[in-house]
């Protein structure tokens, strides 16, 4: 796992000191794919080993207290070379969604993308929550939805600010509900960065 390094599903931890920031790492995990901690491994592979007990601890009250559902885990201990190192599993979770405190202590979904946790985009929550409630999806193909699917056969991707722009959309609720239905269909994919969130067509999708 360690020569993986890591990625959508793995994590390394060199120390536990951080209860609240951990639980941003339970909580995408259990958002998105599941995945794994291993803790007392550095971001570069080489092994530390876990320091103490209270690190333990940590991670348990990161699930249970900071961790909004609580997030089911299980753990599992490895010695190598004299060193242990302790492997926490997250499995996905796909009947709730996970919130965890911010760098600014206001709790947030995080998803996880490659090897960073991200607070999920509105966009994407409000696409969970239409799947959820397995909801109807009907598209009316007016100016604006023709003009986002001739935009995007062209370019790469396209901002939320970018679709209003290309448009005489003014209401970002609209736009908003433009796209969302295009992902639902799946004509459209949503990517997060740490640096925004743009849009895409699908691989699937067909060339207009």
């Amino acid at each position: 796992m360690i020569e993986e390094g890591e990625h959508q599903q793995l994590d390394f931890k060199f120390e536990i000191s951080d209860s609240r920031r951990i639980a941003r790492s339970l909580a995408a995990f259990a958002n998105t794919d599941g995945g794994r901690l291993l803790v007392g491994v550095k971001d570069n592979g080489s092994i530390a080993g876990v320091r103490s007990d209270e690190e333990i601890h940590m991670i348990q009250a990161a699930a249970e207290m900071y961790c909004q559902p609580e997030v089911h885990y299980s753990t599992e201990e490895w010695e190598i070379n004299g060193k242990t190192v302790l492997e926490v599993i997250i499995p996905k979770d796909d009947k709730i969604k996970h919130r965890a405190p911010d760098n600014q202590g206001k709790y947030k979904v995080f998803v996880r993308v490659k090897d960073e946790n991200l607070v999920a985009d509105p966009i994407l929550l409000k696409v969970w929550k239409y799947q959820k409630n397995a909801q109807f999806t009907k598209i009316t193909f007016t100016e604006a939805e023709m003009a986002l699917l001739h935009y995007l056969s062209e370019h790469e991707s396209i901002t939320l600010e970018e679709f209003m722009q290309l448009t005489p959309i003014n209401n970002k609720r609209r736009a908003e509900t433009i796209l969302i239905n295009f992902i639902l269909i799946g004509t459209i994919r949503m990517v997060m960065t740490s640096q925004g969130t743009y849009f895409r067509l699908s691989e699937t999708a067909s060339d207009f």
